[in-house]
């Protein structure tokens, strides 16, 4: 059932299910995201055979075909949103309506079916506690609506968990690039040196670069920086939370570093960047 806001008195289009049996899925017109804890599921995902053990995520469209056959000692909790939730932003939350053109775009190829991989994202032994950590942090924020942020909060959670998730259906070799890309994926968040990254990836530091060059065109703390601004773009566009904040979810140390390295990269300060990302979400 949606959320009813009991600070702004408006109905949310998200809910959570700490207890998911798989048997309803998908939900009519909601995006879905279930993570597998312990047991497996198998079936067929628009008349393709799937098979998911636990520890593992898939993500559901509203218009996929889920069949399930076998259920062996599952657990999982699913978290469902309409797609209109990620149409939001901060400017649309206080006025009540939605812009007519999706604003947040991280992690949208999950739920698009070019291609079946996407809705069963691959899945790190590292990758996995933090997403889970993200999951039920995101789930609690919907059954406590512990404040009148708690709307933002999820965003918040939604944009790193799609945003990880997509990130790491990128990743699918073991070479030295792809072994930083996953460390910087799920710990970008955290203080990272490039000796960090050489020691992860076993090759000096000109090596690791030269060869982040030829398949990102970055640097290894080039990319790390750019995957920064990244997130902080998609934080700064769909919620409110503050610079400081911000800062401290995207690896930078203190809000006035991260202003003046964002001013630098983007040509505009932060708090520029939030209102006119927000102007053209809302009129595009």
């Amino acid at each position: 059932m949606p959320q009813v806001d009991r600070y702004k008195q408006r109905t949310v289009n998200v809910e959570f299910s700490a207890v998911e049996d798989c048997s309803a899925l998908p939900y009519s017109g909601r995006f879905s995201l279930i993570f597998i804890k312990s047991g497996s599921i198998k079936g067929t995902l628009n008349e393709r055979p799937i098979s998911i053990s636990a520890p593992g995520v898939f993500c559901l469209a509203e218009d996929d075909e889920l069949q399930v056959n076998e259920k062996d000692k599952l657990a999982a909790q699913s978290f469902s949103f309409h797609p209109e939730f990620l149409n939001t932003t901060t400017l649309a939350e206080t006025q009540d309506y939605f812009p007519t053109t999706p604003s947040i775009q991280t992690g949208r190829s999950l739920f698009q079916r070019e291609h079946q991989n996407t809705a069963i994202p691959r899945i790190t032994e590292k990758a996995y506690p933090l997403l889970f950590e993200w999951f039920f942090v995101l789930g609690t924020e919907v059954l406590a609506q512990s404040d009148e942020l708690w709307v933002c909060r999820i965003k918040k959670y939604l944009i790193q968990i799609l945003g990880l998730l997509e990130d790491l259906n990128r990743v699918s070799a073991h070479s030295p690039v792809d072994v930083v890309l996953d460390y910087i994926h799920t710990n970008y968040f955290k203080k990272i040196s490039l000796e960090d990254l050489t020691n992860r990836a076993h090759v000096n530091r000109v090596t690791l670069n030269k060869l982040f060059q030829e398949r990102c065109g970055y640097t290894a703390i080039g990319y790390l920086l750019s995957h920064r601004f990244k997130i902080a773009c998609e934080l700064l566009t769909h919620t409110g939370m503050s610079l400081n904040d911000i800062a401290g979810a995207t690896g930078f140390e203190y809000d006035t570093y991260f202003i003046k390295q964002f001013t630098v990269k983007k040509g505009m300060s932060p708090t520029s960047y939030r209102t006119t990302s927000r102007r053209f979400a809302t009129y595009q």
